[in-house]
């Protein structure tokens, strides 16, 4: 059962305050999740980290890296409890908004070929599907995931 949605949703920079917030929703939501030092790495880096929020609760968060006339989507996460409300696809709308004012031509992902949720999502809002990465993403018992290389013109 999916926790109700508060009305007062906004976006807002994801600074290392949320980090303990932000690493408790991807360890619900990921096998494989990215671990403190990706996020502080990303945040040093200067990358695009938003955070989704209700009041003081996280719904979600994206992380972005710019590069010449793209943008690349390195991760997005919706808090599992709040699953199925559109609040990935309003992430997307705002990613898209944010790579359109860096004058960014292509938005870029990999996403892991099991994870038939998010792909069909991804091609709802305009993805396309355009090649594969090998062993890309570690799996369990050591193995490796292909991920599949999706993009989307701006």
């Amino acid at each position: 059962m999916n926790a109700v949605l508060k009305p007062e949703v906004r976006l807002e920079p994801l600074t290392e305050a949320l980090l303990d917030d932000v690493l408790r929703v991807e360890k619900s939501a990921y096998a494989h999740p990215w671990t403190r030092g990706n996020f502080a790495d990303s945040l040093k880096s200067g990358y695009q980290l938003q955070a989704l929020m209700a009041g003081d609760t996280l719904l979600g968060y994206w992380v972005a890296m710019e590069g010449v006339e793209e943008v690349h989507l390195l991760n997005i996460t919706v808090a599992p409890a709040f699953q199925g409300q559109g609040l990935g696809v309003l992430m997307l709308d705002a990613l898209a908004v944010w790579a359109r004012s860096r004058h960014a031509q292509w938005l870029w992902l990999e996403v892991r070929v099991s994870n038939t949720r998010a792909m069909q999502v991804y091609e709802r809002y305009g993805y396309a599907r355009v090649g594969e990465r090998k062993n890309y993403y570690p799996a369990a018992q050591g193995q490796r995931e292909h991920a599949v290389v999706m993009s989307l013109k701006l």
